[in-house]
């Protein structure tokens, strides 16, 4: 697939993705892997930038017998961020794919 396709939509997978649960990076990553082929470490940085923008919220577990791990949560402005740009994208594949039909 070209890469640009997932350039363009891993925020949003992300976004949606953690909209029902809060999940640490690499379980994310194994998440999204599961349905679209990305590189290992390619959430992360998309990780730090939707908590930067303030979309996301971290906080720490500690698992029995292992370190602590990052946990990922949406905050009500990534969710409002995600409905406003799921919206979007559903309009604009919309429009794409009766353009490539031809319609």
């Amino acid at each position: 697939m070209n890469i640009q396709y997932k350039k363009g939509v891993l925020e949003l997978c992300i976004l949606a993705a953690l909209k029902n649960r809060a999940m640490y990076g690499y379980e994310l990553s194994e998440y999204i892997s599961e349905t679209i082929d990305i590189a290992d470490g390619t959430v992360y940085p998309i990780l730090r930038k939707l908590k930067a923008e303030g979309y996301l919220t971290t906080f720490l577990t500690e698992e029995s017998g292992g370190p602590p791990r990052k946990y990922y949560c949406i905050t009500q402005y990534g969710r409002e961020a995600f409905e406003k740009d799921a919206a979007e994208w559903l309009q604009f594949t919309e429009t794409v794919n009766k353009i490539i039909k031809g319609e």
